[in-house]
């Protein structure tokens, strides 16, 4: 099996790990980005975040659409793991940072003190995640994923969770389903994986979805929004430290995230894909835009990215039967604030 392979034991190790390290980090307060005074003039104006390769966040397009007054942000880096990225801003090494909401309720259950603050991504029926197989494998239906690998970006987070979810839909015990082997695979290596064999199930999403369709031979299995019909996946989080200190800066931050929402759902699709294209060539990173050619919709289902309940206790659910955390042991209302979200407030 190539070394880009890792096994769902190892990877949820290193996770709870990270975890640690994240809760210990914010407790001893070195979080040495989240400083800042509890006046106005005093709070933090600069963002430190991670961004994505050819892509463009919506922070991102805010800043650029001019939604964020005298608040900027400051690129350190990129990543392609939600988990990752919110443990940088857990620890301070950024301000921000995104990842599905299973990942935010596992890092607050690791003493992380946390709090989500807008939607940073979801599906509907232009942005969604499918579980492609061979047009000739023998795998029809839930039964048939026994004893087979399943490949995706990350484990522990929303293409694992949504899988557990199709498999206890369709009658698995977890014994069965502790039968289906998820596997960490870059997704731009998940075509051909899945075409070599070395693993019978990729999770595909976006032009890499629409290439590898495209090309034939591949069709789903199933779909995230097939499952659970247009959600929120993800969203934005800070701690609460930060928030308690910058006020202001969240509010201005949360209300352009939302503002920028919008305006990605009420722009001509071919407008907005020109202006993120000028965006990624405006910053000079050396990347290619081709993947911008098939962006269609960041997903996100709530007006103005608000966070409801329903976002956080599907996955309070998933968590609390794989036994990750105590049954109770959150409200959804304690992971998340729509305090800071100004949008359609007048």
């Amino acid at each position: 099996m190539p070394a880009a392979f890792t096994s769902t034991r190892t990877s949820r190790r290193q996770f709870l790990t990270l975890l640690g390290i994240s809760a210990a980090a914010v407790s001893c307060g070195t979080a040495t980005a989240n400083g800042g005074g509890s006046g106005s003039g005093s709070q933090i104006k600069t963002l430190k975040y991670q961004g994505a390769v050819g892509a463009v966040t919506l922070p991102e397009l805010a800043a650029d659409l001019g939604y964020f007054e005298d608040v900027t942000l400051e690129w350190v880096g990129n990543t392609i793991s939600g988990p990752q990225d919110i443990q940088s801003a857990a620890t301070g090494q950024t301000h921000f940072g995104s990842a599905f909401n299973g990942a935010v309720i596992k890092l607050a259950a690791g003493k992380a003190p946390i709090k989500a603050v807008i939607s940073s991504y979801g599906s509907d029926q232009y942005s969604y995640a499918g579980y492609f197989v061979l047009e000739d494998s023998p795998i029809r239906s839930a039964r048939d994923l026994i004893g087979k690998k399943v490949g995706m970006n990350t484990l522990g987070a929303h293409y694992q969770a949504l899988l557990d979810t199709y498999l206890s839909r369709n009658g698995f015990s977890k014994a069965d389903a502790a039968k289906v082997e998820a596997l960490v695979v870059p997704p731009v290596n998940t075509e051909q994986a899945l075409r070599a064999k070395q693993i019978e199930v990729g999770v595909l999403t976006g032009i890499l979805r629409d290439k590898a369709v495209a090309a034939g031979g591949i069709r789903p299995l199933f779909t995230d929004v097939d499952l659970l019909g247009p959600f929120s996946a993800g969203t934005y989080i800070m701690t609460e430290r930060f928030i308690k200190q910058n006020p202001d800066t969240v509010r201005t931050f949360v209300t352009g995230v939302a503002k920028a929402i919008e305006w990605s759902r009420t722009t001509p699709r071919e407008e907005a894909v020109a202006r993120m294209t000028e965006i990624v060539k405006k910053r000079g990173r050396n990347e290619d835009i081709t993947a911008l050619q098939y962006w269609r919709s960041y997903g996100i289902a709530e007006t103005g990215g608000r966070i409801p309940d329903k976002e956080f206790q599907l996955w309070l659910d998933w968590l609390g039967e794989r036994g990750e955390i105590k049954q109770g042991q959150f409200e959804p209302s304690d992971l998340y604030t729509n305090e800071f979200n100004a949008y359609g407030k007048g």
